[in-house]
């Protein structure tokens, strides 16, 4: 039997917590090797085992993943969160790119410069609000089924409720003009594996803070 996931990465969300989050909704267990320092990012380098120089790195079925969107994919189809056919792979993918999209704005906020973060805040929520969100909340209206694809639980359903977790630390009543995506997260929330992963304890990582970022400026050399 082949052993636990290691995902290779800081001890903080990043490009790696979608990868934890699609883990965990798929009830696989995994391991972790935080990248604490400069020089435990250089092993790595040096060890040839980063296609790109690049983390995250995801050791999975005897391969050594780099390539958040190609980690993703694999995990998605792996753990059949991927759709039935193509045409519902193509809208998955469609949903993903747009929260992906969003998440990004909310991940590198707190890297902005102070004199930036005010505005880049409500950019993150004109965007959520007019962008992203509506988007969602119209196709769970038009086909009227509890998930976004194929009235199955899909990686595009994992990463929006991601989405909406993080843009509600942006804004707590985000959603307020959304019921529909409202009713989604609490479904969603309440799957079984989704809800042991947003219980304290669990290897879901907190928001990032002053802290984090000058650790991975430090780390990552920015």
């Amino acid at each position: 039997m082949a052993g636990k996931p290691k995902l290779h990465y800081t001890n903080g969300r990043g490009k790696m917590e979608s990868i934890r989050w699609l883990l965990a909704a798929a009830g696989v267990e995994f391991e972790e090797e935080f990248i604490e320092t400069k020089e435990d990012l250089e092993k790595l380098r040096n060890d040839g085992v980063l296609m790109f120089q690049q983390v995250p790195m995801v050791e999975i079925d005897g391969m050594k993943m780099v390539q958040t969107r190609a980690i993703l994919s694999y995990i998605a189809a792996k753990y059949n969160l991927y759709g039935k056919d193509l045409k519902e792979r193509a809208w998955i993918d469609m949903y993903v790119e747009g929260t992906t999209d969003l998440m990004g704005m909310i991940m590198y906020h707190p890297f902005q410069p102070a004199d930036a973060k005010e505005k880049n805040l409500a950019l993150i929520i004109e965007r959520a609000t007019t962008r992203y969100f509506p988007v969602y909340e119209k196709a769970l209206k038009d086909h009227g089924q509890d998930y976004l694809v194929g009235n199955k639980l899909s990686w595009a359903d994992i990463h929006l409720l991601e989405a909406i977790l993080m843009a509600e630390e942006c804004k707590p009543d985000i959603l307020s003009a959304f019921p529909l995506l409202q009713a989604f997260k609490g479904r969603t929330s309440n799957i079984p594996t989704i809800k042991k992963f947003l219980q304290p304890g669990s290897q879901r990582k907190p928001q990032t803070d002053e802290k984090f970022v000058a650790i991975v400026r430090k780390i990552f050399n920015f």
